[in-house]
């Protein structure tokens, strides 16, 4: 995670656009937030949009607003979200799920600067600078013809990808300790300690939810604990199955040794560790085998990408 927010300082006194990839719940609007915040915007507002919550017909709108009598039930000018974020940052969650129809008009905002409200000819002119995330495979979708390939080295100038947490069993402590005392102020609950056990519990845990599920672990803990000490009821958090390390698919090249085999393997998998086509899986290791390995040689998967 320490290379995360070393790239997000250098990135955040730019302009450049940036695109955030990871798992569903790894805390993109987080980083999104964050590059906001230490940039040279942050006396504005960020707005956010998630484009895979509002239905494709609305969506065009939203993003550019409309004129009075535009399209059916349109009583009233709108402004979008590109106008409200004038001067400032528009964070586009979900980028992935923007359909094909709407993706040129997207482009031409990043390359022009400029857009039309529905339904008005005038330009407008805007100073924004983009963040957008997805958990989806970009490259893959543009590959599937499911995104337009321009759009893609449009918003793919400054990628930042976020490791799972299960990925990084060593942030769980700090991100635990975090929200527990952030949850109990806001709840006005006097916690001050959890216990050294519960700590290594969680950090044993896979996180399938990542950031999002232990936060709301989290938050249920708080409001079961009666005293300053934080009850976690263990026995209902569904613990991982004891990990039997699988058949190694790749071996060792002539004169390589374990530390170039890892790097180039992760260099393979882009950098995934776990999973069925992780790094773990291939070299036949455990995850927490692997990454106890990595810690050991040195090697920040995050530089290989």
């Amino acid at each position: 995670m320490y290379s995360v927010l070393k790239q997000v300082e250098m990135v955040a006194q730019s302009d450049s656009t940036v695109l955030i990839l990871g798992e569903t719940g790894t805390g993109k609007e987080l980083i999104a937030r964050a590059i906001h915040n230490l940039s040279g915007r942050n006396n504005r507002r960020m707005v956010k949009m998630n484009c895979a919550a509002m239905p494709a017909g609305l969506l065009e709108s939203d993003l550019f607003g409309h004129e009075r009598g535009a399209f059916t039930g349109a009583s009233a000018q709108r402004i979008g979200r590109f106008e409200l974020a004038d001067k400032s940052s528009l964070f586009l969650d979900e980028v992935g799920d923007m359909p094909l129809e709407l993706q040129p008009k997207l482009l031409r905002v990043l390359q022009e600067q400029e857009f039309e409200r529905l339904g008005s000819n005038k330009i407008i002119q805007t100073d924004v600078r983009l963040i957008a995330a997805t958990n989806r495979d970009l490259k893959k979708m543009v590959a599937d013809r499911e995104f337009r390939s321009d759009l893609y080295y449009r918003l793919n100038v400054f990628p930042i990808h976020l490791p799972p947490l299960r990925e990084r069993p060593e942030d769980i402590p700090l991100l635990a300790k975090a929200f527990t005392f952030k949850i109990a102020r806001r709840l006005g609950r006097n916690i001050d300690s959890i216990p050294a056990e519960t700590l290594r519990t969680l950090s044993n845990m896979e996180w399938p939810g990542n950031v999002r599920e232990l936060e709301n672990v989290i938050e249920r803990a708080v409001l079961l604990t009666r005293g300053n000490v934080l009850q976690l009821s263990l026995p209902d958090i569904a613990l991982p199955e004891p990990e039997t390390p699988p058949a190694a698919t790749v071996v060792a090249q002539e004169g390589e040794d374990e530390y170039q085999l890892i790097v180039r393997v992760l260099k393979e998998t882009n950098g995934v560790v776990a999973g069925p086509k992780g790094a773990a899986q291939r070299l036949g290791l455990k995850r927490t085998t692997l990454l106890s390995r990595m810690k050991r040689l040195g090697i920040d998967k995050s530089a290989l990408i």
